[in-house]
């Protein structure tokens, strides 16, 4: 079994909205120069606003910027560092798309994105963020309750768990050509049906009211705000109902440092750092005002507690 090791933290530059939209594609992390010439000279794509309205469990926290949101990423198929996704992801192509929903259903179907998004009423629901890096954010995401979608194609009585994979285009992006550091694609996930289904469970299409910026996982990413991030798995391509519980990305390469479930837990560290405090993107200082205490199931545990009452949370971590 491969053992990764997950880049720690750094403060990254911010670059202002409107520059970000209008600029042209700049060179940053010279690991990827390389690969990532070929579409160097493109601009990023112009968000498009979306037709939302107020959704279920706003959280009352003040919202990150959006710079911030769109310039500090985990998304390694752009490349390892926080500023790859938004320097390297101009070239990446989010339409056309088609989302496919299979396996254990009565009726599998692929969905074209745009139809998808026409049909689907869009809510505005503000989430807190915990990544398993012990910092966080407040992001107000645009999407879909992830049961609407599974009702729709009838989860079988043999469907356990939900498998989710991510798209692979290395020829957009450069991080699934990187020779060194790299993660074995598609990209996957999973959940239980229950957490699948539970109302907090979120496919966003898009955020501060305009469609996910390529770096944030254009044009639909998986949102669980009670688990660490790298649950939120990005441009999906399929979505599967099994009986057995799937692989995941995280949980391949390590699974002493990254669970299956992956719920947020101040009282189990990750094995190279502690998860009791997380540093607040976008707050001042990192021992000061910019770090607060971590709470069990990032504060979501009114709802969803009771998803785990019989598990032992250390062990199923």
């Amino acid at each position: 079994m491969a053992r990764w090791s997950y880049p720690h933290p750094r403060p990254s530059e911010i670059t202002p909205h409107a520059a970000w939209m209008n600029r042209r594609h700049f060179m940053a992390a010279a690991s990827l120069a390389a690969v990532a010439a070929p579409f160097s000279h493109t601009g990023p794509a112009m968000a498009a606003a979306l037709r939302t309205q107020p959704g279920p469990f706003q959280a009352t926290d003040r919202p990150t910027s959006l710079e911030d949101i769109t310039h500090y990423n985990n998304f390694y198929e752009f490349g390892m560092g926080k500023a790859d996704p938004s320097a390297y992801g101009a070239g990446f192509q989010p339409h056309p798309w088609t989302l496919s929903v299979e396996g254990l259903v009565a009726h599998p179907r692929i969905w074209d994105i745009d139809q998808l998004m026409a049909t689907m009423t869009l809510e505005e629901r503000l989430y807190r963020m915990r990544c398993v890096e012990a910092w966080s954010m407040v992001i107000p995401w645009d999407g879909f309750a992830l049961a609407t979608l599974l009702k729709q194609a009838e989860p079988l009585g043999s469907a356990r768990y939900v498998a989710f994979e991510s798209v692979v285009r290395p020829q957009q992006m450069p991080g699934q050509r990187a020779v060194l550091d790299t993660l074995p694609w598609p990209y996957v996930e999973g959940l239980r049906l229950d957490e699948a289904m539970h109302p907090l469970t979120f496919l966003a299409v898009g955020l501060y009211g305009q469609t996910l910026p390529n770096q944030n996982g254009a044009p639909v990413r998986l949102v669980v705000p009670w688990k660490y991030g790298f649950k939120g798995i990005k441009s999906i391509t399929r979505i599967r109902l099994v009986e057995q519980m799937p692989p995941t990305t995280w949980n391949r390469m390590d699974p002493t440092e990254y669970g299956f479930f992956a719920n947020v837990n101040p009282d189990v560290d990750h094995p190279r750092w502690s998860q009791a405090t997380e540093r607040v993107i976008g707050a001042s200082g990192f021992f000061g005002g910019g770090r607060k205490k971590t709470l069990m199931f990032n504060g979501y545990g009114e709802q969803v507690a009771g998803l785990y009452g019989q598990m032992n949370l250390r062990a199923q971590f």
